[in-house]
C-alpha cells in the first residue's frame, strides 16, 4: 500500500492560531518531514472557503501551493484532492499544472473532479450548474488537458469549452503526461469518465462503499474497453491516533475544543461524531487492521489526513513508524 498525506492549508480549519506570517513555513516542515519519511505524496485540497461551515479563517489556494511545494521540495509527488475543473479554464490549467511539473522534475499528480461546495462556487461568481452540465464541464475539460499533454495542442468545440489550437508548451516531464486522478463516485458519469481518462480513482472508502463502488467502475471499464487493473483505486482517511485507547479519546477531545469557538454547536456535534466514527480511528493495531481490509478490497493507496498536525506531529509520526511499516 501506498500512502500520501494532507498537508494544513487552514481549509479545514487546521491553520487557527497560527499567525498569517507563519502559515507557510509550517506547511513547509510538515511537507519537509513528509519528504523525509515514508510517505509517496504531499496533497492540498483545492477550495476556497472553509469546513464545516464557511468562516474568515484562511484558506491558502491549491495551484500556488503546488508551485512552492514544487519548488521547496525534491522527492514527494505533490497532489491536490481534489482540482475542480469549474474554477479554472481547463486549457489554462493544464499549463499551470504542466508549468509545475516542470519546476518539480516531473513530481506532479492531477486530481480533478465536478466540484460540489455550493457555497464558494456562488460567492465566487461560479454559479453552480446542476450536476449533470459540471460532470460535462469535467469530461470536456479532461479531454483538452489530456491533448495539451500528450501533443501539445488542443482543440475541442465542446458545449462549456472551446479551444481552437491551444499550445500547451513546455509539455509535462512525464511521459504520457499527468497522471490524472479522477476524484468522486457518481456511479452514471464519474466513474465512466475514470474508467475512460484515470489512472487512479478515489472514493469513499469504508469497505461496502468501496467495493460497491469499484464493481460499478469495473463495469465501466468493461463497456470501454479499458484495464481496470491498471487503474488504482485510492480513498482519503481522516486519522486520529495514539499509543493507547485514552490518548485517541484525549485527541477526540482536543478536535472538539478546537472547533468549538468556530462553528455553531450544530455543526460541531455533526463533525466530532464524524472523526470520532471514521476508520481509521484508534490505536497503531486498529488501523493496520483496517487499512488490510481495505487493501483486500482493492484499495491500494491511502491518503491521510491528520487533523491536529499542523500543532502536534505525534500521531503523523506514530503512524510513519507503525502503520506504514506493516503495509508498504
Amino acid at each position: 500500500m501506498r500512502f500520501g498525506i494532507f498537508v494544513p492549508q487552514g481549509w479545514r480549519l487546521d491553520l487557527v492560531g497560527i499567525e498569517p506570517a507563519a502559515q507557510w513555513q509550517t506547511m513547509l516542515e510538515i511537507a519537509t518531514a513528509a519528504e523525509s519519511g515514508p510517505w509517496e505524496s504531499i496533497w492540498v485540497y483545492d477550495h476556497f472557503h472553509t469546513v464545516p461551515v464557511p468562516t474568515e479563517e484562511a484558506t491558502l489556494e491549491a495551484w500556488s501551493l503546488m508551485a512552492a511545494f514544487a519548488a521547496s521540495t525534491s522527492r514527494v509527488r505533490l497532489g491536490q484532492m481534489c482540482t475542480c475543473m469549474g474554477y479554472r479554464n481547463p486549457a489554462y490549467l493544464a499549463k499551470i499544472a504542466a508549468t509545475c511539473d516542470v519546476i518539480s522534475g516531473g513530481r506532479v499528480e492531477m486530481g480533478i473532479g465536478a466540484g460540489w461546495y455550493e457555497h464558494e462556487w456562488k460567492a465566487y461568481g461560479y454559479g453552480f450548474p446542476r450536476a449533470g452540465e459540471r460532470l460535462a464541464m469535467l469530461d470536456e475539460g479532461v479531454q483538452i488537458m489530456s491533448q495539451l499533454w500528450s501533443i501539445g495542442t488542443a482543440t475541442l468545440d465542446g458545449t462549456h469549452y472551446q479551444v481552437d489550437g491551444a499550445i500547451g508548451r513546455p509539455l509535462p516531464l512525464q511521459d504520457g503526461g499527468i497522471p490524472l486522478w479522477i476524484a468522486g463516485g457518481g456511479e452514471r458519469k464519474t466513474l465512466r469518465i475514470a474508467a475512460q481518462y484515470a489512472r487512479y480513482t478515489n472514493f469513499d472508502g469504508t469497505p461496502e462503499v468501496f467495493a460497491h463502488k469499484s464493481e460499478i467502475l469495473a463495469g465501466h471499464c468493461r463497456d470501454l474497453g479499458t484495464d481496470f487493473d491498471a487503474i488504482t483505486r485510492s480513498s482519503n482517511y481522516n486519522v486520529i491516533i495514539g499509543e493507547t485507547d485514552a490518548d485517541v479519546r484525549d485527541k477526540l477531545a482536543w478536535v472538539a475544543e478546537h472547533y468549538r469557538p468556530l462553528i455553531p454547536a450544530d455543526s460541531l456535534e455533526n463533525y466530532t461524531t464524524m472523526l470520532a466514527n471514521g476508520p481509521l480511528v484508534g490505536t497503531p493495531e486498529v488501523i493496520v487492521e483496517r487499512l488490510r481490509a481495505a487493501q483486500q478490497l482493492g484499495m491500494t493507496y491511502a491518503i491521510t489526513n491528520f487533523v491536529d498536525v499542523a500543532y502536534d506531529r505525534t500521531g503523523m509520526q506514530l503512524f510513519a513508524e507503525e502503520v506504514i511499516p506493516e503495509l508498504s
